[in-house]
């Protein structure tokens, strides 16, 4: 007997000015279990899931759920009749509560006219117990952690009591205790009969979640496998077409002399305090720690982003202040920041000018014009050096993939020709194979005598990638290891040291 089918996705089909995004893909979920939907940045994931969800419009193809064909024209829409998606890029009120956040658009009333408080904050507190979320439904939403707020767009999704719910790289964001939290509310989902459609990059927990696994390559559909028959290297063969045998590329660099020292750096208006710490020539320097630990916070205070409360920074032995990020550039430095859509892309802007915004000066003719030609030759430089797929220069940088967008980030600092570069989650959302050309790139980097320091939440890439791991434990440093001697086990004790 044919098992049950939630939703069917038949011959989906989808393009945009230059590039064919989705041709004939299908993807069929059955209810009561967690399909995972894989590939390389720009296979086509989200955009068919916002074909789902009412985003865009299909060019062609069939959408049946729970047996009636659906062509939903809005979220709105996909939303009332039980679809809901929790989107990897974060788009909340933010200067609004947790509350407001959850009901937006859809407000409790009285007599149909007067917004019930009571009846927000009783479901707000029904929800939030349900999914074990210990957060306050009164809080400021820019107040909070992105994880933090990752867990409010969860419960979102949740309070629509919803027979589909696509996560998009849910765990980007999360550190590995969130993810188990996470992971529960996925399962009672799952024991309620909710088909959950969850997009990632990172195969272990593919490997432990999901039921079912679709691959997708260049826009078309590759395989769906039960996840039980599929091991992390067939997974890998099937997302990039050949045989990826090792994750991280080869250790090449050779740190030299110290060219960076960092004394009793605190943050004025941050948790950091008297953080010392020395970068050599040619060295990846990697920053641990829990959410909240002020990892961040090294990178920002040291890029100018954050005002700085006491401390000193030398560069070759010489004094300087790096008050702002203009100054900081100035001196040889460069900040890839964790949320790039926040503050790292200009949306509406073309790839071009996302690429040479941080070098203009480099472009002037004249002390006046810039020269179009030369922007152009380094777009093309980044477009090609960091394996970027976009139809043109043209195309407005919103309309790529995630990992796309890291890509243009990542080039445009590279132009700035930076000495020290500061990267804060730096192949967050960003399947395995574009994860191992930015590794790459990094090593390349550390060999030309770069100094790096790298920001992330994955402990494998800080051991897979870095000399030495710096470990943030409550603001302050709670050790420095060495990443060829030390254990998972062994960060996340130092990661627990001043909780």
């Amino acid at each position: 007997m044919d098992q049950p089918v939630l939703l069917e996705m038949r011959d989906i089909s989808k393009s945009f000015p230059g590039v064919k995004a989705l041709d004939n893909v299908h993807l069929t979920v059955r209810p009561g279990t967690v399909h995972a939907l894989m590939g390389e940045n720009g296979a086509g994931k989200s955009t068919l899931m916002k074909c789902l969800f009412g985003i865009y419009s299909r060019d062609s193809g069939t959408i049946i759920l729970d047996g009636k064909e659906v062509n939903f024209k809005s979220s709105k829409e996909a939303l009332e009749n039980g679809v809901a998606m929790v989107h990897q890029e974060l788009n909340q009120a933010l200067t609004r509560s947790v509350m407001d956040n959850l009901w937006l658009g859809r407000y409790p009333k009285v007599g149909g006219i007067m917004v019930s408080e009571r009846a927000m904050a009783k479901r707000t507190k029904e929800i939030f117990e349900q999914l074990e979320v210990n957060v306050d439904p009164k809080t400021i939403m820019s107040t909070m952690p992105v994880s933090q707020r990752q867990m409010v767009e969860i419960a979102k999704a949740v309070s629509y009591d919803s027979k589909i719910i696509v996560f998009d790289e849910p765990t980007s964001s999360l550190t590995e205790t969130e993810v188990e939290h996470l992971f529960r509310i996925i399962n009672m989902l799952r024991d309620k009969g909710c088909g959950i459609i969850y997009i990632s990059h990172k195969m272990e927990e593919i490997l432990r979640i999901s039921d079912d696994v679709t691959i997708m390559r260049d826009g078309t559909w590759v395989a769906t496998r039960p996840a039980k028959e599929l091991t992390m290297n067939e997974i890998i063969r099937l997302m990039v077409g050949r045989e990826l045998t090792n994750r991280f590329p080869p250790k090449t660099n050779e740190p030299g002399e110290v060219i960076l020292d960092v004394q009793h750096l605190s943050g004025k208006y941050t948790r950091l305090k008297d953080a010392s710490f020395q970068l050599r020539k040619g060295e990846i320097l990697g920053i641990a720690g829990l959410d909240g630990s002020g990892r961040t916070e090294v990178l920002e205070n040291l890029f100018g982003a954050m005002t700085k409360g006491s401390g000193t920074i030398k560069l070759h032995g010489k004094e300087i202040k790096n008050r702002t990020p203009r100054e900081s550039i100035k001196n040889g430095f460069a900040l890839l920041t964790e949320e790039r859509r926040a503050t790292g892309i200009f949306g509406i802007r073309d790839i071009k000018e996302n690429t040479v915004i941080s070098n203009l000066k480099s472009y002037l003719m004249g002390g006046i014009c810039l020269s179009d030609k030369k922007m152009r030759e380094d777009t093309d430089w980044a477009i090609q050096a960091m394996h970027i797929k976009t139809p043109s220069q043209s195309t407005q940088i919103r309309s790529l993939s995630g990992g796309n967008q890291q890509k243009v980030i990542i080039g445009r600092w590279l132009l700035t020709k930076p000495e020290v570069l500061l990267l804060d989650e730096p192949t967050r959302g960003i399947d395995v194979g574009a994860k191992y050309e930015i590794y790459e790139l990094i090593i390349d980097l550390a060999n030309q005598g770069k100094g790096v320091i790298m920001v992330s939440s994955e402990m494998p890439e800080l051991l897979g990638v870095c000399d030495r791991i710096l470990v943030m434990s409550g603001g302050q440093l709670a050790g420095e290891v060495d990443a060829k001697n030390t254990s998972q086990e062994e960060i996340l004790t130092l990661a627990a040291k001043y909780v």
